[in-house]
């Protein structure tokens, strides 16, 4: 089933289709090989355009709307999830939350290396008693002579390791906390008391890492607050529906690539004298793929329509992320079980996307908390 878009962004797509399958797949597997992310990756994303693609263009980002981000997104991910990390890393809560609310000094410092590529950044939200309950935060930040105190344990942050910056959420109101007691604070790399404590290697590529990161007596000038005290939640909300969306759209890009494989692997694939492709046992999740992706697009490109239309889509991006996650997982499990023992092996694409796949339902979110959000619109209320 196809789905028309505006001319625009059909361009768009087919830009990003040629650059994924030209300059991009080349590297999928030196990524799995080296287990990182080559400089030259970001190099080459950074010289096509490819960076803070939804920062405006005063520093130097693309200045791009959600849906032509997205479409980016979708076929990046018919490629490697590490590509789509990248790209969310430059257009994403850190230094979009940066560029909208920093100082003319914090946006000079850190937003315009971001879409360069020079700089790094990575959002540190989630501790070990606070994941989707985030306002139970505990790491604080206690007002002292010309800054700030920082004391406590991050961790699950997503390239953090590696980060020139990490934009921290820390609670400054204990009586407030997530009514306006939570603050955001730019903390550099190499500042005293601030250390990565552990790396944890995830069950998807070898090249994504998450990150402990500690903070003892981690003192920051006054400069190093985003916006004003007790903002730091309203910044991370402001991201939830883009980043709730951009992960739909990554399941749509990798499910598609999923089903092309399995399709042509059923064609060539002869079992007892007949292409797997004859057996309706196959021909039956093929079917089910198709509907089930064309149903993940329909549902995800309308919600993109209408929010960058201004209208209030409710839980409809939760939805949006809830299905596509969940319909990729299925999908990328199909693609397995066509291919047999090829599935299995490393090295293989399948095996690798059924692995970074499984992250979707997770991330942004757990399908647990979609599915909460959605019954409250719902309902009402606010559940238990």
């Amino acid at each position: 089933m196809e789905f028309e878009l505006p001319p625009e962004l059909e361009e768009i797509r087919r830009t990003a289709r040629r650059f994924t399958e030209r300059e991009l797949e080349p590297w999928a597997s030196v990524i799995d090989e080296r287990g990182e992310v080559p400089d030259e990756v970001v190099e080459l994303l950074a010289a096509n355009g490819y960076l803070g693609m939804r920062l405006d263009e005063e520093f130097g980002g693309g200045g791009l709307g959600l849906f032509p981000f997205s479409l980016v997104l979708e076929e990046f991910s018919r490629s490697h999830r590490m590509f789509t990390l990248i790209v969310t890393s430059t257009s994403g809560l850190c230094p979009i939350a940066i560029a909208r609310h920093g100082t003319p000094e914090q946006r000079d410092r850190y937003v315009r290396g971001m879409v360069q590529g020079k700089l790094k950044g990575a959002f540190a939200l989630t501790e070990p008693g606070a994941g989707s309950d985030a306002g139970a935060i505990k790491t604080r930040a206690q007002k002292v002579e010309g800054g700030w105190m920082l004391n406590g344990l991050k961790h699950y942050i997503s390239g953090a390791h590696v980060a020139d910056v990490v934009m921290v959420m820390a609670v400054t109101d204990p009586e407030k906390r997530a009514r306006g007691g939570v603050s955001a604070f730019l903390v550099d790399k190499g500042t005293p008391g601030f250390k990565v404590t552990r790396i944890d290697q995830t069950i998807g590529s070898d090249a994504i890492k998450l990150a402990e990161i500690a903070f003892e007596d981690c003192f920051v000038p006054d400069g190093a607050l985003l916006g004003k005290a007790g903002e730091g939640f309203k910044f991370a909300m402001e991201s939830l529906t883009d980043g709730r969306l951009g992960v739909a759209t990554s399941c749509i890009g990798a499910a598609e690539r999923m089903q092309e494989m399995s399709i042509e692997h059923a064609k060539q694939r002869n079992t007892f004298g007949k292409p797997l492709a004859s057996r309706q046992a196959i021909q039956w999740m093929l079917a089910d793929n198709a509907v089930e992706i064309a149903a993940a697009r329909a549902l995800t490109y309308e919600t993109i329509r209408q929010v960058e239309a201004g209208k209030n889509v409710g839980s409809g991006s939760s939805m949006c992320k809830l299905y596509c996650s969940e319909m990729v997982g299925r999908v990328v499990d199909r693609a397995v079980q066509i291919h047999g023992g090829m599935g299995l092996i490393r090295g293989f694409p399948v095996e690798r996307f059924y692995r970074d796949v499984r992250h979707y339902r997770v991330g942004e979110g757990a399908s647990e908390i979609q599915r909460m959000l959605i019954a409250r619109t719902l309902t009402g209320g606010r559940g238990e």
